[in-house]
Protein backbone atom coordinates (compact mmCIF):
# COMPACT_ATOMS: atom_id res chain seq x y z
CA UNK A 1 0.00 0.00 0.00
CA UNK A 2 2.75 2.44 0.89
CA UNK A 3 4.53 1.55 -2.36
CA UNK A 4 1.47 2.64 -4.36
CA UNK A 5 1.20 5.92 -2.42
CA UNK A 6 4.93 6.54 -2.84
CA UNK A 7 4.63 5.89 -6.58
CA UNK A 8 1.66 8.26 -6.96
CA UNK A 9 3.30 11.03 -4.91
CA UNK A 10 6.64 10.57 -6.64
CA UNK A 11 5.34 10.72 -10.19
CA UNK A 12 5.15 14.35 -11.42
CA UNK A 13 2.74 13.52 -14.27
CA UNK A 14 0.21 11.98 -11.91
CA UNK A 15 0.59 14.89 -9.48
CA UNK A 16 0.07 17.38 -12.31
CA UNK A 17 -3.02 15.52 -13.49
CA UNK A 18 -4.43 15.46 -9.96
CA UNK A 19 -3.72 19.17 -9.51
CA UNK A 20 -5.42 19.94 -12.82
CA UNK A 21 -8.51 17.98 -11.81
CA UNK A 22 -8.71 19.68 -8.41
CA UNK A 23 -8.14 23.09 -10.02
CA UNK A 24 -10.81 22.46 -12.63
CA UNK A 25 -13.33 21.41 -10.04
CA UNK A 26 -12.51 24.46 -7.92
CA UNK A 27 -12.89 26.77 -10.91
CA UNK A 28 -16.22 25.18 -11.86
CA UNK A 29 -17.52 25.55 -8.32
CA UNK A 30 -16.46 29.21 -8.22
CA UNK A 31 -18.20 29.90 -11.55
CA UNK A 32 -21.37 28.23 -10.31
CA UNK A 33 -21.41 30.44 -7.22
CA UNK A 34 -20.78 33.54 -9.34
CA UNK A 35 -23.69 32.63 -11.62
CA UNK A 36 -26.02 32.16 -8.65
CA UNK A 37 -24.99 35.55 -7.26
CA UNK A 38 -25.60 37.22 -10.63
CA UNK A 39 -29.07 35.65 -10.80
CA UNK A 40 -29.93 36.91 -7.31
CA UNK A 41 -28.84 40.42 -8.31
CA UNK A 42 -30.92 40.23 -11.51
CA UNK A 43 -34.01 39.11 -9.59
CA UNK A 44 -33.55 41.81 -6.94
CA UNK A 45 -33.33 44.46 -9.67
CA UNK A 46 -36.49 43.16 -11.33
CA UNK A 47 -38.34 43.09 -8.00
CA UNK A 48 -37.27 46.66 -7.22
CA UNK A 49 -38.58 47.84 -10.59
CA UNK A 50 -41.86 46.03 -9.97
CA UNK A 51 -42.17 47.65 -6.53
CA UNK A 52 -41.57 51.07 -8.08
CA UNK A 53 -44.36 50.53 -10.61
CA UNK A 54 -46.71 49.26 -7.90
CA UNK A 55 -45.94 52.31 -5.76
CA UNK A 56 -46.63 54.63 -8.69
CA UNK A 57 -49.97 52.95 -9.38
CA UNK A 58 -50.89 53.13 -5.69
CA UNK A 59 -50.01 56.83 -5.60
CA UNK A 60 -52.03 57.52 -8.76
CA UNK A 61 -55.06 55.75 -7.33
CA UNK A 62 -54.72 57.56 -4.01
CA UNK A 63 -54.58 60.93 -5.81
CA UNK A 64 -57.93 60.39 -7.56
CA UNK A 65 -61.11 61.67 -5.93
CA UNK A 66 -63.43 58.90 -4.75
CA UNK A 67 -65.93 59.36 -7.62
CA UNK A 68 -63.23 59.26 -10.26
CA UNK A 69 -61.64 56.18 -8.68
CA UNK A 70 -65.01 54.40 -8.64
CA UNK A 71 -65.61 55.30 -12.29
CA UNK A 72 -62.12 54.09 -13.25
CA UNK A 73 -62.57 50.82 -11.37
CA UNK A 74 -66.00 50.28 -12.91
CA UNK A 75 -64.36 50.06 -16.34
CA UNK A 76 -62.32 47.10 -15.09
CA UNK A 77 -65.26 45.04 -13.81
CA UNK A 78 -67.57 42.77 -15.75
CA UNK A 79 -71.28 43.26 -15.29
Amino acid sequence: MSAIVAFLLGNPAILALGAAIVGGLGFGFQQRLAGAKAERVRQATAEAATRDIADQVQNDIGALPADAAREELRSWTRD
